[in-house]
């Protein structure tokens, strides 16, 4: 299993229009980091290898993604959605040779930097080629979701804002659940309210 690592990635190139206030990425958490570069470094805190994906004219140094480790994606279908970001970016993974032997990607969002770390390290230890494994608490799914190898290529014909959903819908006898008990799987920063309930 240590020979087939899990890829991360971190997706971020969407406009946020539910965020009032500019752009959402750049929001400061009560710590003084920004949103996105803390939902990158929890990422890279569990996994070896953190890809964020961007919209073609971001610049990841004015995002304060500093971290020389992290790789981009650029996502020239951003605009039109997460599913299609998506389909951007896991055609990038799956064009890329490095990741032959990669058994799983996780899909995480930019705006979810409350996820336990601990929670990570058990998806990244279950994830399998065959499945798609999510975290569950309190019987309601949540984030991260990981879609192993053997449904990449299904990623890549996604459009649209419906996520990975049709992927869900398509292969539900592959949906395995991981019961946590971590409600950060659910605490996404969609709205300026979202990140003042953050802060009390």
């Amino acid at each position: 299993m240590a020979s087939e690592p899990v890829v991360a990635l971190v997706m971020a190139a969407g406009r946020s229009r539910r965020f009032a206030g500019g752009d959402k990425r750049l929001a400061v958490l009560p710590d003084g980091r920004c949103l996105l570069s803390s939902s990158c470094a929890l990422a890279s805190d569990v996994f070896a290898d953190v890809r964020v994906v961007l919209r073609e004219e971001d610049d990841p140094l004015a995002l304060g993604l500093i971290d020389p480790a992290l790789r981009i994606i650029r996502a020239p279908r951003g605009d039109q959605g997460l599913g299609a970001s998506l389909a951007d970016a896991f055609g990038a993974l799956g064009r890329d040779p490095a990741l032959v032997n990669c058994r799983a990607a996780a899909v995480l969002l930019g705006d979810m930097p409350r996820i336990d770390p601990g929670t990570l390290q058990r998806l990244e230890a279950a994830a399998e080629r065959d499945s798609i494994l999510r975290p569950c608490q309190g019987g309601r799914p949540g984030h991260p979701v990981l879609f192993g190898r053997d449904f990449w290529s299904a990623l890549e014909g996604l459009g649209g804002d419906t996520g990975g959903r049709p992927v869900l819908c398509r292969y539900p006898a592959s949906l395995r659940t991981l019961a946590v008990a971590d409600p950060g799987i659910h605490r996404d920063i969609d709205t300026a309210e979202a990140l003042a309930a953050l802060e009390r």
